[in-house]
């Protein structure tokens, strides 16, 4: 509860900070911090789709072999 509570907080704050008729205006500067960490994000999205994919190929790579190694035990069982 207090978590839900403490959301609706934020977000009236975050609303109330950005509209341009309250005192505090910072419409423009969020608008200039998200217009510089857009890259920043991309790059950061960017390596861990690259440690992601490096992992399930690795990963796939292991289960073939792991496949083979049972294929193999189940021929010279026969």
């Amino acid at each position: 509860m207090i978590s839900i509570i403490l959301g609706i907080v934020f977000i009236a704050f975050t609303v109330f900070s950005v509209l341009p008729m309250c005192p505090l205006n910072w419409g423009p500067e969020v608008i200039a911090f998200l217009k510089g960490s857009i890259p920043v994000l991309a790059a950061f999205i960017g390596l861990i789709c690259l440690f992601v994919g490096a992992a399930d190929m690795k990963d796939k790579k292991e289960a073939k072999k792991e496949e083979a190694a049972a294929a193999n035990k189940e021929a010279e069982n026969k």
